[in-house]
């Protein structure tokens, strides 16, 4: 297993990568998380995150849904395609203990790659 880190190369960082996502990408979703993914520029995985003030008021909830959501990726980034994904918490995401947020994300991340799976095979509609 490659070492849990979450380096500068996989993130996504420019107006234009989360722009480009917003307009071309494919949704994949959760319970309390939403992911849109679109094949990689860069040709690695790259993560996104996107926890507003609607999820919650406290910056403190935001920021622990954010570090569980660095945390999971940094645990699961060797087993992703080579994707760019932009993970949205839901509002119902703050109300979630943290076991339950890493089971989320866990949950999320095999949609995602089943998702690319399915791509690959061709079964799934366009």
């Amino acid at each position: 297993m490659a070492p849990a880190t979450f380096p500068r190369a996989a993130r996504l960082l420019t107006p234009r990568d989360f722009a480009r996502l917003r307009t071309t990408s494919r949704r994949v979703g959760t319970r309390h998380l939403t992911a849109e993914v679109a094949p990689s520029a860069t040709g690695s995985v790259r993560l996104g995150l996107a926890v507003s003030r609607r999820v919650s008021k406290s910056a403190v909830h935001r920021n622990r849904i954010k570090r569980i959501a660095r945390d999971s990726f940094r645990r699961h980034r060797d087993l992703l395609p080579a994707l760019d994904i932009l993970v949205i918490a839901r509002s119902s995401a703050d109300h979630e203990d943290n076991p339950g947020l890493h089971a989320e994300f866990e949950r999320l991340w095999r949609r995602i790659a089943a998702l690319n799976d399915a791509d690959a095979a061709g079964t799934m509609r366009d």
